[in-house]
This record gives C-alpha cells, sequence and structure tokens, in this order.
C-alpha cells in the first residue's frame, strides 16, 4: 500500500521520468524477449548516461556490440554495460533471459555498500557461464529478482536491496574465476564523467556550480562541459539539473513534505525558483505533479498490470531545457 512519509525517501523509489526510464524504481527488471520481440529482436547501438544494464542470456544467441568490437555468443552467459558504454545486440528468436537494469544512484549505492566488488559493475564485459553449478545459482537469482519486482508485497524494496547485491557479488565472483575478455579498459574521458556523476550524487542538494565541480576534477569548466556534451549529450548543468528533478520527483510522490521544504532541501533559495525550475522541465507544477502521482498510484493499485505489459508503459518527461544557474544565493 502506498504509505507518504515525512521526510524520508524509499531507496528503491521513484528515479524519475526524465528521457526513458520505464519505471518508478531505482531498479527495473524485464525478459529479453518481452523487449526484443518489440524491436525484430535488433537493438540498434545505443549508450545511456546514466543507467547499468545486466543481462542474463539463459538460452539462446546474441549477437553484441559492445563498445565497438562484435562478438557472436551463446547461452548461458551475463553481459554487463556500465553508463556510457555503447552497446547493441541482434537476438535469436529463441533466446531466454531477462535484463536488469540499474538506475546511477542505486549503483553509487551499491559500489559504496560493496566497495571493490561491486568494481564489475563499472567495466563492460561479458561472462560466460561455463560451471553448471555457477549458472544455475545466478539463473536462480535473476529469476527471483524478476519475480520479486513484478509481484509487490511487504518488504518488496529490502528484498529486492538484497537480491541485488547478491547478484553483483556473484558476478564479481564471476569474474574473478576468468581471465578478462578484453573490454574491460575504458578511456579517461570515461573515468572522468563517471567521477563527475559520483561528485554530483554527493553534492547536488547544495547545487555547487559547474566552475567549482570543474576544480574538484582538476579541469576547467569550459572541459568539463566538452567532455559531458561528447559523452552524455547535455551539458555539466544539465546533468545536475536532471539529478535536482529526480530528487524533486521522489520526494513529491514519496512524501508529505511541504513544497517550501522540498525546495530548501534542494538548495533553492526560495520556493518560486524551484516552482518556475520543475514546471520548466516537466510542464506541471509541482503541486500538479504530486496530484498526478498520487492519483496514477491508486489507479496502479485498482489495476495491476500484466507482466507482458510492464515493460512497455511509461511516461517520458520533456528533456531538460534550463541553463540558469539554480545554486542556492
Amino acid at each position: 500500500m502506498f504509505q507518504p512519509t515525512e521526510t524520508s525517501v524509499p531507496v528503491f523509489k521513484l528515479y524519475g521520468e526524465t528521457r526513458h526510464w520505464p519505471t518508478p524504481d531505482l531498479l527495473h527488471c524485464e525478459s529479453i524477449p518481452e523487449r526484443s520481440r518489440l524491436h525484430d529482436w535488433h537493438i540498434r547501438p545505443h549508450r545511456h548516461a546514466d543507467l547499468v544494464h545486466v543481462l542474463h542470456i539463459a538460452n539462446g544467441r546474441v549477437e553484441l556490440e559492445l563498445e565497438g568490437t562484435q562478438h557472436t555468443l551463446h547461452g548461458p552467459l551475463v553481459i554487463v554495460v556500465p553508463a556510457m558504454t555503447i552497446h547493441g545486440f541482434r537476438f535469436s528468436q529463441d533466446i531466454q533471459g531477462h535484463i536488469v537494469t540499474l538506475a546511477q544512484p542505486l549503483a553509487e549505492q551499491l559500489g559504496q555498500r560493496l566497495e571493490e566488488q561491486a568494481s564489475v559493475l563499472r567495466h563492460a564485459d561479458y561472462h560466460l557461464l561455463e560451471q553448471p553449478r555457477k549458472a544455475q545459482r545466478l539463473a536462480a537469482l535473476v529469476e527471483q529478482i524478476d519475480a520479486e519486482y513484478r509481484q509487490p508485497a511487504p518488504g518488496r524494496d529490502r528484498m529486492l536491496e538484497s537480491q541485488v547485491q547478491a547478484l553483483v557479488i556473484e558476478l564479481s565472483r564471476q569474474a574473478e574465476s576468468h581471465a578478462p575478455s578484453g573490454l574491460r579498459q575504458r578511456d579517461r574521458g570515461h573515468e572522468r564523467l563517471a567521477s563527475f556523476q559520483a561528485l554530483i550524487e554527493a553534492q547536488y542538494r547544495q547545487q555547487p556550480s559547474i566552475e567549482r565541480f570543474a576544480e574538484q576534477l582538476g579541469m576547467s569548466s569550459a572541459h568539463l562541459n566538452t567532455l559531458c556534451r561528447r559523452l552524455a549529450d547535455r551539458s555539466a548543468l544539465q546533468l545536475l539539473h536532471e539529478r535536482l528533478l529526480l530528487e524533486a520527483k521522489r520526494q513529491l510522490t514519496y512524501t508529505n513534505m511541504t513544497i517550501s521544504q522540498i525546495a530548501d532541501s534542494l538548495g533553492f533559495s526560495e520556493p518560486a525558483y524551484f516552482t518556475r525550475f520543475f514546471k520548466r522541465n516537466t510542464g506541471l507544477s509541482p503541486r500538479d505533479f504530486r496530484v498526478r502521482q498520487h492519483a496514477a498510484e491508486a489507479q496502479r493499485q485498482d489495476a495491476p498490470i500484466r507482466p507482458a505489459e510492464r515493460g512497455r508503459r511509461h511516461d517520458a518527461a520533456p528533456g531538460l531545457q534550463g541553463t540558469a544557474s539554480l545554486r542556492r544565493t
């Protein structure tokens, strides 16, 4: 049952509606056939600035393009696609498996909790599951995540949290037991973008200037903007604004904080500035967005989504347009 709290936001909750994120959770899980048959089994090369994919292929063939290299692979295997990695797939029609997608804040949290074991999420690679017992154990974990994700129940967030941590640990063990496939090297630009995203995650509530971020990274603001536009197709300020917007949506959806309290918690000097920022980027005032979210939640409770439809239903909000500074004054 949806129960807004006074000030806290559950970890596995609304990551946002910016760009094409299809779920109100920090995690999304769907079967590979569920998504790929909609695209004639071919997902053209693309990348995400703030999502991490883990694909588990139980059976079938995949023609994988990963960071410019081509591979024809057969299940069982796991493919890890970090943020900003160029990737594309062509699946055989008998493909069986799942794709688990982690939003960047969740990937950051896993990094903090699991430390070196979470580094497997930062390296583009594939891992052949050649030992039957290990393959069965990893397949069971993915099936459990899928079942828990599709059938909300008491304690769902904590259960998903523990299952995803177990999945990352299992992946880390798998990576350690095999030699690298040659895909683990990432250029300096990707590493610097990842560092910038980590700084955003740690400091977005204070809304530092882009100059301040650049100083912490040891580069000029012009260089940082060029890097962000080249690798993420957005400016450095847009990436900061996206994170602010996502947190605002979480607060509006899952807490009873007032608009003024949310504005203050996110570093806006006046509620009016926050309202203008939010409306410019969503087309709705904060109040109207909250009303819409609560109405949608009530509707979901009355009419559960069938599993085959879950991966296709989403509302993608407009991309961020604003460029004005929003720092606390």
